[in-house]
């Protein structure tokens, strides 16, 4: 027999596999980091042994969920400004906020904060834009969480930085320092269209292929930001970057709520791919993203959060429900975004957007361990007649009981292995205080 690692036994295991396998009393076997067997439980377990072995009888056992577009440093704003339209929410509300509030420690521990509050939703992995995002890195490395992440670039002083330049060039000094930990790469971010000149976007993404760094940006979010690119541009956002040379596989956007069309098949012809935040456009009242068109018109789409001031959580189990059920009705059918899609959407497909489909999104053998483990026996959850259903319409972060990456139990039974939660709670309020002084 193989010692191994981990050995997760008796799991109702959702694979999410080319041939989406589901295995009842299925077993799995961990080592180093990576999947190292998976099948029945009696055979695995008459194959490898372990001294860190998991019962998951009651348990639906999937791959861990992935967060498409977040700013967890933003964690300690969240109700900060509600109830207001975008510009004003950011131009009077947050960016002075951040302006004042946003240093190198409060990053770290916003960004602690916020990877506890994940891995309690079951999220493994994240797409995160915001400043010192050094600092959000080294808070992911101590919670363990798998993290893409940029500097926000913009035309404007922002945090500690006067230009540009100083933005793109932090983002390439964390790709260097972090390139050989595991759970951490950085991308160029480009803020958005309306917060970067031509100049800018071209180069940060030149910078992003010079070093093979993926390139991530905020698009036609607004109606506004479409109708004051055409006053600008003559052509609409997506034609205006594709105009620079700036779209390709390497690019992925958030939001992408007001592309027509035309836009969609141009997103589909380059690879990019969109990262749909639903909770939050509806709580702007931004609109309503076009899945029915994107799935048309073969644009790879997956689910995120946003931000917690705008959202105001980080559960991607709630954007699964709301997402279906909102776009169910806007199309007037029942069937569109059927659950067993949805799930899909949270991830095989964006570990197809960010190019790591061949790492993370599904249980396969030599693939990282990034599992959840959901408990199906409490009373909220039973009878469960159809897992996809289950994962989307009945199911809540509170469910989530067991939380591994990259081969490391981060959460057993809901309680952080790694993170001190009375010690998140009092800089939390300590936080609050200081920004409720202005």
């Amino acid at each position: 027999m193989q010692h191994t690692d981990i050995i997760i036994r008796n799991g109702y295991i959702v694979t999410i596999n080319p041939e989406m396998d589901i295995l009842e009393n299925g077993a799995l076997a961990i080592e180093k980091g990576k999947i190292l067997a998976i099948g029945n439980t009696e055979e695995i377990e008459k194959n490898y042994t372990s001294e860190n072995v998991i019962d998951a009888s009651s348990k639906i056992v999937m791959p861990g969920l992935i967060n498409g577009h977040s700013h967890i440093a933003m964690t300690y704003l969240r109700g900060y400004a509600d109830d207001i339209l975008l510009r004003a929410w950011l131009e009077d509300h947050i960016w002075p906020a951040e302006a004042r509030f946003v240093k190198a420690q409060f990053v770290y521990d916003a960004a602690i904060h916020g990877c506890a509050e994940l891995i309690k939703n079951g999220i493994t992995m994240i797409d995160d834009m915001y400043f010192y995002s050094k600092e959000t890195a080294r808070a992911a490395t101590k919670a363990g969480m798998r993290a893409i992440l940029g500097e926000g670039i913009l035309d404007f002083p922002m945090a500690f930085h006067k230009t540009p330049e100083s933005m793109i060039n932090y983002a390439l000094e964390g790709h260097e320092e972090f390139k050989d930990n595991e759970l951490i790469d950085f991308a160029l971010m480009p803020h958005s269209i309306y917060t970067c000149s031509k100049e800018n976007l071209i180069i940060a993404a030149e910078e992003a292929r010079a070093h093979d760094m993926l390139i991530h940006t905020h698009l036609s979010e607004t109606k506004k930001e479409v109708v004051d690119c055409l006053k600008a541009h003559g052509v609409r956002p997506v034609q205006y970057l594709d105009s620079i040379g700036f779209l390709g596989n390497d690019v992925s956007i958030a939001h992408g709520v007001w592309i027509d069309d035309d836009e969609q098949k141009l997103l589909a012809k380059k690879g990019v791919g969109v990262n749909i935040c639903t909770e939050c456009n509806l709580k702007l009242a931004s609109g309503f993203a076009p899945i029915k068109g994107y799935k048309e018109n073969g644009v790879t789409i997956s689910l995120a959060t946003d931000g917690v001031a705008s959202n105001n959580n980080l559960s991607i189990l709630d954007e699964m429900d709301m997402t279906s059920k909102v776009h169910k009705a806007i199309n007037n059918d029942p069937t569109f975004l059927p659950a067993e899609e949805v799930v899909r959407m949270v991830t095989i497909e964006p570990a197809k957007i960010f190019n790591k489909e061949d790492e993370v999104g599904s249980l396969e053998v030599g693939k990282k361990a990034d599992i959840i483990l959901l408990e199906r026996d409490k009373l909220e959850n039973m009878p469960m007649y159809n897992v996809y259903s289950h994962l989307v319409y009945t199911m809540h972060s509170e469910s989530v009981q067991d939380v591994i990456i990259n081969g490391k139990v981060l959460m057993r039974d809901r309680k952080l292995v790694e993170i001190d939660e009375d010690e998140l709670f009092e800089k939390a309020k300590y936080y609050q205080k200081e920004l409720q002084k202005n």
